[in-house]
């Protein structure tokens, strides 16, 4: 059995400020984000320069935070949402959805997008590698908070989350989650995008990722209590809402390199079909003199 370590929610306390590490989470996952766009900017093809990294980082993390607090309210508390829609407004009582944030900043990317008048899959790309570091800290945030724990197991790699009423021998799901959704996935998405890919094929193998490792957490991370599991006995709402990921992803993936592969191949024609014409223009050029 692993010993849950006992950090304090509160990293600093300043008079009546309190400085919670969840906060720190959101500072490092935007800084981490920065030094990766600037970076990315930094290359000759980049599609966002790094005079333009500063509005994109911003627009980002409006993405995240309204549309992260939208998607908690409407995929998790719908009901509650039906009964106090005000509750929407009241961000300072916490919850916040990740498939909601990647909504938002979808939505915000759009928008960014057309404003400085790049191609909107170009942007996606290029933002791609800056999300698995983010997801990363807020998984760990996750779990200094003591929230969002695994289901009771016999392993010794389980632990007990001094906050659990049940006092539960849990998988620290939020420790496979950060792992997976952060180191492994910050760590495929840079391999995968080091060469040149063809549009969407970035953005396309992001969602497949992160979708099979979300589907993959929620075996052994706890259900929300008040929603419990939505079919079959076994599927939940994290498994739900990612299923669409990993179906986009694929899809998105095929687009790219069918796209990819019948523009190459119509240069090759093209290529091919030119000197064809210059061997016969200069053999014309030769009768006539």
């Amino acid at each position: 059995m692993l010993t849950y370590p006992q950090i304090d929610p509160v990293a600093l306390s300043i008079g009546p400020l309190s400085v919670h590490w969840y906060g720190i989470m959101y500072l490092l996952a935007f800084a981490g984000a920065w030094g990766i766009a600037m970076y990315r900017a930094g290359k000759p093809d980049a599609v966002v320069t790094k005079a333009q990294v500063e509005d994109l980082v911003m627009w980002g993390a409006m993405g995240v935070i309204l549309g992260g607090r939208f998607g908690y309210v409407v995929f998790y508390h719908f009901e509650r949402f039906l009964q106090d829609p005000v509750w929407l407004l009241r961000v300072w009582e916490g919850g916040m959805s990740f498939h909601g944030g990647l909504l938002g900043v979808i939505v915000a990317l759009a928008l960014y997008a057309r404003k400085i008048r790049q191609p909107f899959l170009l942007v996606a790309d290029f933002v791609v590698p800056m999300v698995p570091l983010g997801l990363g800290f807020g998984r760990l945030g996750n779990f200094i908070g003591q929230e969002l724990w695994g289901r009771e197991t016999s392993g010794p790699w389980g632990m007990v989350f001094p906050n659990d009423p049940e006092a539960l021998l849990r998988h620290p799901s939020q420790l496979y989650q950060a792992t997976l959704e952060g180191l492994v996935l910050l760590t495929a998405i840079l391999w995968f995008s080091a060469k040149p890919k063809p549009r969407a094929a970035v953005s396309g193998m992001f969602l497949m990722l992160y979708g099979l490792f979300r589907f993959a957490v929620e075996f052994v991370r706890d259900p929300d209590g008040h929603i419990g599991f939505d079919l079959f006995g076994w599927l939940t709402r994290g498994q739900l809402l990612s299923l669409p990921m990993i179906a986009v992803g694929v899809l998105m993936l095929a687009w790219a390199y069918d796209r990819s592969g019948r523009a190459q191949s119509a240069a090759e024609a093209i290529e091919e079909v030119s000197p064809k014409a210059g061997k016969s223009g200069r053999k014309k050029k030769s009768k006539k003199s």
